[in-house]
C-alpha cells in the first residue's frame, strides 16, 4: 500500500531526520520527497511504500503524529486512494 505524508510547521533543525527515522523504525520506505521554506515555515510531502512494514496502518500513523507532536509539526498521512479520492474533481 502506498500513502501520502505531509509535515508542516516552523521550520528547524532536525524535522527531515526526526520524520525519516520514524520512517526506518516502521520500515517504511521513502518513493518520493518533495519540500520547502515558505516564509519560515517547512512544509514537505512524501509518497511511502508501507508493504514491508508489519505495523497497521493506524498504528503507524500514531506513530508519525506522536513524531510531529515531539519535533512540534503537524504530521497527516492519508493512504494513496483516499488521497486521490479528495484531490480528483
Amino acid at each position: 500500500m502506498k500513502a501520502i505524508l505531509t509535515v508542516i510547521g516552523r521550520d528547524k533543525v532536525g524535522i527531515v531526520a526526526g520524520v525519516s527515522n520514524e520512517l526506518l523504525r516502521l520500515n517504511i520506505n521513502i518513493l518520493d520527497v518533495n519540500q520547502t521554506i515558505m516564509d519560515k515555515y517547512f512544509t514537505m510531502i512524501m509518497m511511502l511504500d508501507l508493504k514491508e512494514s508489519n505495523s497497521s496502518f493506524d498504528i503507524i500513523k500514531n506513530s508519525l503524529v506522536s513524531k510531529g507532536e515531539e519535533l512540534g509539526v503537524e504530521v497527516k498521512i492519508q493512504r494513496e486512494e483516499i488521497f486521490n479520492s479528495m484531490h480528483t474533481l
